[in-house]
């Protein structure tokens, strides 16, 4: 298998879907602004991404691919997989189709303070939650290509959905639809469910592979899955979880949920691109160490890529502090969003940000406690930042509202940072170099002050901005580039 290929191919296609995915919330920004309507929508869509993260392209693919792959391909377990999945995504349907009031309670009770708010996102979310059969049922599938070193469609899965959300969008924005928008957005989301699992399933078809539905079984491998999926899917639902608690606390704000919803997805781009690469590469690269039983390469591995991803998510700390308020006004103030809005999600985003570090030297303790086959450790770290992250928000929301959320976001990630670096230097897995002190340090001092001549800069247009990052970049790559080569 060629890996640099793949890599290159997925990898492009995750920067295609994020380039869609900013121009999708751009034009939600526009139609639907950040209030009322928008925040029904956002609600709406969190319930069903967060079951395609847990049952679909998070815990179940992970244990999925390594079983499928040591069953040397057997279709037999494959259909017995399948079968169980569709069978439990049908029971969850139906499930939240007759509680859905009183998950949207859940989910977000101050909704219920706003006339007819509240129904109208319990009817929106009935709708949309039909996507879940289909875009669960696609990731499966997703996997079994991907375990048949077939990776670009589904990596172009992502792209359809936001392509199509656009061009539901842009018609909304030409007939001038209002709150009609919410159901043509939510009849576009199952739409591109089931387009996304057709293509899936005819990809798979002509494969050969003769996947379909049976009687499910329960087997010795189904009852190992099911143990191995309990365990993994507090780890891999963190993340979520936390974003769905701080939506229901942030629901008692009006526009609160939408503020919020932008600001992360700022603050997520940069990890998704630096600090998901160097998890995928380290765990390998670790492992291989750990079962030579070369410590040494292991402490080697984990200062390099200490060196490497702090050198380049510290510029993107102190850019985002700096640049958030002119980001969002460009990016996102046309139409139906105010000053008022770009001034809340980047006011959130200068707290978040905070957090960058923390996301990404925890994603270097994780990746090294998954390769010592300790997945225990990781899930207890994530319950306990939960549970902090829980308190904070409910402890601070009376004083700052929904700033409240993104300050728990980053004590809570430095306290799931501190746990999981404990756990590893108990275990003798970890060890910082003086040189990788040094140097983060500089990175650090670097970054700050030219932040700081960066914020004198006048910003009155999304050209300039775009000049203001770039030459940003083009002064500080190359001086932390001399900085990790010459310091000792």
């Amino acid at each position: 298998m060629k890996l640099g290929k793949h890599i290159f191919g997925v990898g492009a296609m995750t920067g295609i879907s994020r380039i869609f995915g900013f121009i999708r919330d751009m034009l939600i920004a526009r139609v639907l602004g950040a209030g009322r309507l928008s925040d029904i929508f956002l609600a709406a869509f969190r319930l069903p991404n967060l079951f395609r993260d847990l049952l679909g392209e998070g815990a179940l693919s992970a244990i999925f691919i390594p079983m499928f792959t040591n069953s040397k391909h057997d279709e037999k377990f494959a259909k017995n997989v399948f079968s169980w999945l569709m069978m439990v995504l049908l029971g969850l349907t139906i499930l939240f189709e007759v509680f859905m009031p009183l998950v949207i309670w859940g989910l977000a009770p101050g909704f219920a303070d706003v006339p007819g708010k509240m129904q109208l996102t319990v009817t929106i979310s009935r709708i949309m939650f039909f996507y879940v059969i289909f875009i669960c049922g696609a990731a499966f599938l997703s996997a079994v290509l991907n375990a048949f070193s077939r990776f670009l469609l589904a990596a172009f899965m992502p792209v359809l959905l936001n392509i199509m959300l656009i061009g539901a969008l842009l018609l909304a924005m030409y007939l001038g639809a209002g709150t009609t928008t919410l159901f043509i957005m939510a009849a576009t989301v199952v739409l591109s469910g089931i387009l996304q699992f057709g293509i899936l399933w005819s990809r798979v078809r002509h494969k050969h592979f003769g996947l379909r539905l049976i009687v499910p079984k329960w087997t010795p491998q189904i009852r190992s899955m099911f143990a191995r999926f309990g365990v993994s899917i507090v780890g891999s639902g963190f993340y979520q979880i936390t974003i769905i608690l701080g939506t229901m606390v942030a629901s008692w704000q009006s526009g609160a949920v939408s503020w919020l919803y932008y600001a992360d997805r700022i603050v997520q781009l940069p990890f998704a691109m630096i600090g998901l690469a160097v998890g995928t590469v380290l765990i390998s690269s670790i492992s291989n160490a750990l079962a030579e039983n070369n410590l040494r390469s292991v402490h080697i591995q984990q200062n390099s890529s200490m060196r490497k991803s702090m050198m380049l998510i510290l510029p993107c700390v102190a850019g985002l502090f700096v640049l958030a308020e002119p980001i969002i006004k460009y990016l996102f103030q046309y139409g139906a969003w105010t000053a008022q809005s770009t001034h809340a999600v980047a006011i959130a985003i200068m707290i978040q940000v905070f957090v960058l570090p923390a996301m990404l030297i925890s994603q270097i303790y994780s990746k090294t406690l998954y390769a010592t086959q300790d997945v225990k450790t990781p899930v207890r770290t994530s319950m306990i930042s939960l549970g902090a992250a829980s308190v904070l928000y409910l402890t601070l929301f009376p004083f700052v509202g929904y700033l409240a959320i993104p300050i728990g976001v980053v004590i809570s990630g430095y306290l799931k940072n501190y746990l999981l670096g404990r756990a590893c230097r108990k275990r003798g897995l970890w060890k910082t170099d003086m040189r990788t002190f040094h140097a983060v340090t500089m990175f650090a001092i670097t970054a700050a002050a030219l932040g700081i001549g960066l914020s004198f800069m006048s910003i009155t247009s999304i050209w300039m901005l775009g000049v203001a990052i770039c030459g940003y970049g083009i002064v500080y790559l190359p001086v932390a580039y001399i900085i990790d080569r010459k310091i000792r």
